[in-house]
């Protein structure tokens, strides 16, 4: 997802001159919007190279969202040669500057896949921190796989079910489901197949098949009184809705 900064215009041929007009004045809020306009096709005809001549205009002044669509640009060829090296130095930058969590957890993924720079877990898992540390679902969901496997981290089955505990709050399929795994393996956790089966249910909801086949497995352990009781919960729960909610959940 590309960061606008929405004017409110209804009318975005109108808008499109008017940020063009303030633009040449040298005005960044008008530049980086411009960039948007043309990266959209709102107002003016779809041009990926304008969109990052504009983004790199308003980057170089340091406005943390245009660094961070000129991140995405690099990182997914649009109007200049796909490049992650490049990508990730502006990232970095945008995290830099205002400390954006989606600019702090796409260097984390290019350190953790090497794409662009030396591979490093111990480099993927302190961008992924950073991220998650403001609610940034899918870095906390890695952040647990690092600490499961031990990469760039010590093994720690407890950090891992804390992390997957977060992202799972806020709704990640996958997070559910390895946080369920730990409760019935009793790994990082108290053994708990109940928890486990909450757990699955909420996963299995969104089409996981691992999840269902889990849930199978689980129920066989818990009586009819237990398995209705968790379904219970799991049509009642919803997503946290903020850093603070999702924190306030963990045990």
């Amino acid at each position: 997802m590309y960061r606008y900064r929405e004017a409110g215009e209804a009318d975005y041929a109108e808008a499109a001159r008017r940020y063009r007009r303030a633009s040449e004045k040298g005005l960044p809020e008008a530049q980086f919007n411009l960039g948007v306009m043309y990266d959209n096709g709102q107002g003016v005809p779809q041009d990926s190279k304008e969109a990052v001549r504009w983004y790199r205009v308003t980057a170089e002044q340091g406005m943390a969202d245009a660094e961070y669509n000129l991140g995405l640009m690099y990182a997914n060829g649009k109007g200049v040669d796909q490049d992650y090296r490049e990508a990730a130095r502006w990232y970095q930058r945008a995290a830099a500057h205002r400390g954006l969590p989606e600019a702090q957890y796409n260097p984390g993924v290019f350190y953790d896949k090497g794409q662009g720079v030396d591979q490093d877990y111990r480099e993927a898992a302190r961008w992924y921190r950073r991220a998650a540390e403001q609610g940034h679902k899918e870095a906390g969901f890695n952040l647990g796989l690092m600490y499961a496997g031990g990469d760039g981290v010590p093994q720690d089955d407890r950090e891992a079910a804390h992390w997957y505990r977060l992202a799972a709050e806020q709704g990640l399929a996958e997070a559910q489901f390895n946080l369920a795994a730990l409760y019935a393996l009793g790994k990082g956790v108290s053994e708990d197949y109940l928890t486990a089966y909450q757990w699955l249910c909420l996963a299995a909801a969104t089409g996981d098949r691992n999840a269902v086949i889990g849930k199978q497995r689980v129920a066989a352990r818990l009586s009819a009184e237990q398995i209705q009781r968790a379904e219970n919960w799991a049509g009642g729960w919803k997503p946290c809705g903020g850093q603070e909610e999702c924190h306030a959940r963990l045990p």
